[in-house]
């Protein structure tokens, strides 16, 4: 159960309006890296987990105030579109600024939501469930969302630079910052699920049915071998249970595949050539 209260988290208020910082706020709000999609993350994971109580404790937490982070945006997108010169081109000609702004607005921001938020990205896509990772495996999800939480400081980090309002920067800023958390979050959860088990996901599976010669190796597939030098191809492997080995010219460990031909009702092209006695080859069996 969820209860709403009329306050928001943290102010938004910006100082003057601007549909152009509008268009950029929708990708911080629905974008794939947006608040609409790590809200929906942690709320699946939590309503998914089995047990381990502080977990899904820690997940529902952070799920619900990503709601709050969503109703930030939305109010300051809303304010931000306040007084939008929205039809009056005349006018906004004969004011560069006004017709700059103008130019950049997101019409649907106009014509769609009525000077509202609208749950799609900076270009107009709509938010896509498919975003959000929900596996039911705690350190694999706590591993994305560490990825989307790095994603969503990263591109509100961006939006902030590209601000010159105060009550916007003031807004982003409080998002930075509990960003900063939920990353330190996460990778304290990870470090505590990792000493309790094995790093590789999942950890249950028997190792002894992976083929063990391969599990620790880096195969140079591209030109040049400056990845031998790194971490990942010297000394005992992350897992503790072999040591990183380097193969600089891989060779193939299977023989060419050889498919045989499709029946005549499929109609692939070209046709097999047949021998003399009306069979297929015998490097086609």
């Amino acid at each position: 159960m969820f209860f709403h209260i009329k306050e928001l988290q943290y102010q938004a208020k910006p100082e003057r309006p601007d549909p152009l910082m509008a268009k950029y706020l929708q990708e911080l709000l629905g974008g794939q890296a947006g608040e609409i999609t790590v809200m929906m993350q942690y709320l699946f994971q939590g309503w998914n987990v089995r047990g381990n109580g502080k977990y899904k404790d820690l997940l529902m937490d952070t799920g619900t105030e990503e709601i709050a982070h969503v109703e930030m945006l939305a109010t300051m997108i809303a304010r931000l579109l306040d007084g939008a010169p929205v039809g009056d081109q005349e006018v906004a000609a004969q004011n560069p600024v006004i017709g700059a702004i103008l130019g950049g607005m997101n019409p649907q921001h106009a014509i769609v939501s009525g000077l509202g938020a609208l749950p799609t990205d900076s270009v107009g896509n709509r938010w896509r469930a498919d975003y959000i990772v929900a596996s039911g495996n705690l350190l694999a999800d706590m591993r994305s969302n560490l990825h989307a939480e790095s994603q969503s400081r990263l591109q509100t980090v961006r939006v902030y630079e590209m601000s010159t309002d105060r009550g916007v920067k003031d807004m982003l800023s409080w998002l930075i910052a509990r960003d900063t958390m939920h990353q330190n979050q996460w990778i304290a959860a990870i470090k505590e699920l990792e000493a309790k088990e094995n790093i590789i996901v999942p950890s249950t599976f028997p190792r002894n049915l992976e083929k063990r010669e391969v599990s620790h190796v880096l195969f140079n597939f591209s030109a040049g071998n400056e990845s031998a030098t790194g971490r990942w191809a010297n000394g005992q492997s992350m897992d503790g249970e072999g040591v990183f080995q380097f193969v600089e010219n891989p060779v193939p460990l299977a023989s060419k595949p050889k498919l045989k031909p499709a029946p005549p009702y499929i109609h692939d092209t070209p046709p097999p050539v047949m021998t003399d006695t009306g069979h297929l080859p015998p490097s086609m069996y």
